[in-house]
């Protein structure tokens, strides 16, 4: 939710009538990815692209740091990971400060054997090279590795992978899309161990 916040706030400033729905269409992208999709569309002359990415940066690690908080089930499925020795990665579309900083505010960096940001990959999400290079970081065959989503773009690199994909969509949202994962959960409180099998 920090990222709608942080996004619709960053293009309201430049002039753009922004919306939910509009950060929808581009949930899971990496940052420099979703800006540079709505340049496209609007072809704003100032501020410069980077410009737009660093300010919608900064507002969120302002936002995390302030008002980040775990969402239902995260801690008890990590947990739960953690007990039966499975090992869990963090692949994710955002950059390396911002996946440190919702680390730290969240206190829950050390369930994590490998951290990684597609900030370093060709492409982020719906590419699947940041699952691809997570899972080789991990010596595991990606078709034993299941991942946990809650973006259409995160889904379908997870699909494009070859991964186990479950998907945890936004509260209160019933998506069409994420019909086409292995299951899709109400929230992480419905976690069980026997989704591995």
């Amino acid at each position: 939710p920090l990222w709608k916040i942080a996004e619709i706030e960053s293009f309201n400033e430049i002039g753009i009538d922004f919306t939910v729905e509009m950060c929808a269409q581009t949930t899971g992208m990496r940052l420099d990815e979703v800006v540079n999709f709505w340049w496209e569309k609007y072809k704003w002359n100032s501020p410069s692209k980077e410009d737009i990415i660093n300010s919608i940066e900064e507002k969120m690690i302002h936002l995390i740091t302030k008002n980040g908080k775990l969402m239902p089930g995260v801690l008890n499925s990590l947990k739960l990971l953690n007990e039966v020795q499975i090992p869990i990665a963090l692949a994710s579309s955002s950059s390396m400060s911002l996946i440190k900083t919702t680390l730290n505010t969240l206190k829950i960096g050390n369930y994590f054997k490998i951290i990684h940001s597609a900030e370093n990959e060709i492409a982020g999400k719906p590419h699947p090279a940041v699952f691809l290079s997570t899972a080789s970081m991990m010596k595991l065959n990606p078709m034993n590795c299941l991942v946990l989503e809650d973006s259409k773009a995160g889904m379908l690199a997870g699909l494009n992978a070859k991964m186990r994909t479950i998907v945890i969509p936004e509260e209160n949202s019933n998506p069409e899309w994420a019909n086409q994962s292995f299951k899709i959960l109400k929230s992480l409180n419905e976690f069980q161990l026997n989704l591995l099998n």
